[in-house]
């Protein structure tokens, strides 16, 4: 798929979670290893954006302020993994920024730093938590909004590190938050992306709170919505000629696979943009298999493409299966 010369193209995933069994495959200095074949894929495009759904770092201790089944870090050279695949930017607003306490958060946010990997979704403070991160790639700037419904008791406090938190149901002054945020990012950007982990696991189609918060997002004046936190991929919706992807599901970890979800099965969205709309977007099925993404065998390609057009149906969107990829226009 060939953009025109101003495009450009930005691989979105949904969760990459690169701790426990994944973090011991990593150990052996194999930092390609968990790409698999979509390696050449993310660095043929101009952005590469993941959900990181785990902490980088050596430091800190288990979260146990409150009670979490799962605490996922990788070792500071999980930084490497990233760096191979030319990974531009991390969505830091979901459950594990925070699993090694804010000593454990802060040692990643100066690795991502130093290694010139954006952020946004957690920080030092609120101000730094609410922050787009700008990337430019050709003539577009791409302002990254991230947030997320989890977790309330790590929401970043104007003195205090955490995360950009934003609850579904916007009450308090969580709706002025929300407008500042993505205000901010449209001031210094042509193309608004806002990553949001919210709502339960498991749904194979997003409820009506979900697609109110989304359709109120990009009312509010994001180009895309960029969801995670599911574990199994939902439909898109073009709204107002704006691109919703409810959910991307997982892309690489080392989770119990569900044979009826099937949250081994993905995409990579290859989403074709210009300064001014989203034109085009690419779904390459991908399977999870020993902790790695790679492409999808044909069954599996079949089944996960086959269940996307009828999450898509559902939400009006048109879609075309082109070599066991799947493609949606926007008008």
């Amino acid at each position: 798929m060939h953009h025109d010369k101003d495009g450009i193209q930005i691989a979105f995933t949904g969760d990459v979670m690169l701790g426990r069994l994944v973090n011991n495959v990593l150990s052996f200095d194999r930092y390609t290893y968990v790409w698999c074949d979509t390696l050449q894929m993310m660095r043929e495009t101009d952005l590469s954006l993941i959900n990181l759904e785990c902490v980088i770092s050596s430091k800190g201790r288990e979260w146990k302020k409150t009670w979490k089944p799962f605490h996922f870090h990788a070792d500071p050279d999980a930084i490497e993994v990233l760096k191979t695949v030319s990974i531009d930017y991390v969505s830091l607003a979901n459950n594990h920024t925070l699993d090694y306490e804010s000593e454990a958060l802060i040692e990643m946010l100066k690795l991502l730093e130093k290694n010139k990997i954006a952020y946004s979704g957690a920080g030092r403070n609120l101000q730094e938590a609410m922050s787009p991160a700008i990337l430019q790639a050709k003539k577009v700037k791409v302002g990254i909004v991230s947030l997320t419904d989890n977790q309330p008791e790590w929401e970043a406090k104007p003195d205090s590190p955490g995360v950009n938190f934003i609850p579904l149901i916007l009450e308090n002054d969580y709706d002025n938050r929300l407008e500042e945020c993505i205000k901010d990012a449209k001031i210094r950007s042509d193309i608004v992306v806002v990553a949001c982990h919210i709502g339960p696991h498991f749904r194979e189609v997003p409820s009506r709170a979900y697609i109110n918060f989304a359709h109120h997002i990009i009312d509010l004046g994001a180009d895309v919505y960029w969801g995670h936190s599911n574990h199994m991929p939902q439909g898109i919706e073009i709204y107002k000629n704006k691109l919703i992807m409810y959910d991307c599901g997982d892309f690489i970890d080392d989770y119990a696979i569900d044979p009826d979800y099937r949250n081994d099965l993905s995409f990579l969205f290859l989403v074709n943009l210009t300064k001014n709309n989203v034109k085009e977007i690419e779904l390459v099925p991908i399977k999870i298999s020993e902790f790695k993404a790679c492409t999808a065998p044909p069954w599996d390609a079949d089944f996960i493409i086959q269940r996307m057009v009828n999450q898509c149906k559902i939400l009006g969107t048109d879609t075309v299966i082109k070599n066991r990829r799947l493609f949606i226009s926007i008008k």
